[in-house]
């Protein structure tokens, strides 16, 4: 028998970057889609990012030949700390997830732990979730390891 109750996937990192320059990578159009929701094979094809509470965010990307969006609504906004959302991923489903991003400075660098709440009815995607996050927070290291 299946959980009725929700799982939460959690994910940590931590970067040399300061926690508001990690932040801002969030937030920022022309960073944002070199590493979130980028994949080694696909072409980012829009990004788009309203950066307040209530305002939402569309990363798309084409993956073989197709375009898949990631859309999510910014519901908590708290720089340099914390951010939360609820994501939706269209081809996979109309579910929304709530997703929180949260950053701990640390000296000149920063932890950032990512939990991502799955539904009951998607529990068996965990390890997809998992390592997508993992591959994502790496992926934000690359771009943090850049001069800006």
């Amino acid at each position: 028998m299946k959980s009725s109750q929700p799982l939460i996937v959690r994910v940590s990192h931590t970067f040399s970057a300061s926690a508001e320059r990690v932040f801002d990578a969030w937030l920022d159009p022309s960073r944002l889609g070199k590493w979130l929701f980028s994949t080694p094979g696909g072409e980012m094809v829009h990004v788009e990012v309203d950066p307040r509470v209530g305002g939402c965010f569309n990363v798309t990307e084409r993956r073989d030949g197709e375009d898949v969006e990631h859309i999510g609504e910014f519901v908590e906004i708290d720089r340099p700390r914390r951010l939360v959302f609820l994501f939706q991923v269209p081809k996979f489903g109309p579910g929304r997830d709530r997703v929180e991003v949260d950053i701990t400075p640390l000296g000149t660098g920063c932890t950032v732990t990512i939990s991502h709440e799955l539904a009951p009815a998607d529990i068996d995607s965990k390890d997809g979730v998992t390592k997508g996050w993992t591959d994502i927070l790496a992926g934000l290291d690359r771009v943090m390891a850049e001069r800006s």
